[in-house]
């Protein structure tokens, strides 16, 4: 029997059996092989009359920012209680990409940004059980959240991984990267700070490079670096990537560096 599986009995209508929960070998929490204990270090739970497991989604305090509670523009240093370099994404998802680097580079604090409720409560959920102390998440519109509340030079890094791409041309001013929200972008960076790219539409990256080409004043081309959690045969190690992979799609990247002017 494997030695990182954990027996649960679970109670069926007709059949009382015995079935086995893979335990996630590289989990950072320690725990007694029992049931229960196993339940709340991973937050699953189970449904006894069906024998299935359900997530309980829980948004810990020491993980997300709230709208409602910010005015004027972020303090690092209050927010993490220190003042190191700080990367920001924008699109985090399900906090795939965040959880990676955050473990990857402790000494470097991170943000996400995501709209979509149900990713961003799962993303918040994910990054607390981990138990991070250099990453931050918050639901936000990110182009107003840039402008509104991220301090002029402040990022380090922008990570800007498969953002929608509004395919239909009528919705194409709806796209983050667009010349429009360029300033708001580049604003955000520090000199010598990087805005790093991946999407898998083709239109779209077509725009992305344009966009760039006309911000080539602030702006320089440089090589794209993989993050932590990218495996063999990916860029960006994300969910979406992964998924676009197995539909043969093309990853395009983009990295670019912010003159000094």
């Amino acid at each position: 029997m494997p030695t990182n599986r954990v027996p649960v009995r679970a109670t069926l209508v007709t059949l009382v059996s015995e079935i086995y929960l893979p335990l996630p070998t590289t989990s950072r929490l320690s725990y007694n092989a029992t049931p229960k204990n196993w339940i709340l270090a991973t937050g699953f739970r189970i449904l006894e009359h069906t024998g299935t497991m359900k997530r309980t989604i829980k948004e810990y305090d020491t993980i997300v920012l709230r709208p409602e509670d910010l005015s004027g523009h972020l303090d690092f240093a209050r927010i993490f209680g220190r003042q190191h370099s700080v990367h920001l994404e924008i699109g985090s998802g399900k906090g795939t990409f965040l959880v990676h680097q955050a473990q990857a580079q402790p000494e470097v604090d991170f943000l996400g940004i995501e709209w979509a409720r149900k990713y961003y409560r799962y993303a918040a959920d994910r990054l607390g059980r981990w138990g991070l102390t250099n990453v931050r998440i918050i639901r936000a519109d990110a182009v107003t959240f840039l402008a509104e509340h991220i301090p002029p030079g402040s990022i380090d890094c922008l990570h800007i991984y498969f953002p929608d791409p509004w395919p239909k041309k009528r919705h194409h001013k709806r796209r983050l990267l667009q010349q429009a929200n360029m300033g708001v972008l580049i604003g955000c960076l520090r000199v010598g700070g990087e805005m790093r790219i991946a999407t898998d539409h083709a239109g779209y990256f077509a725009q992305i490079e344009d966009v760039a080409a006309a911000s080539g004043d602030q702006l320089e081309r440089i090589a794209f670096t993989r993050p932590a959690g990218a495996e063999e045969g990916e860029l960006t190690g994300t969910n979406f990537e992964r998924k676009y992979i197995r539909d043969q799609r093309t990853i395009n990247t983009l990295a670019l560096r912010k003159r000094e002017t």
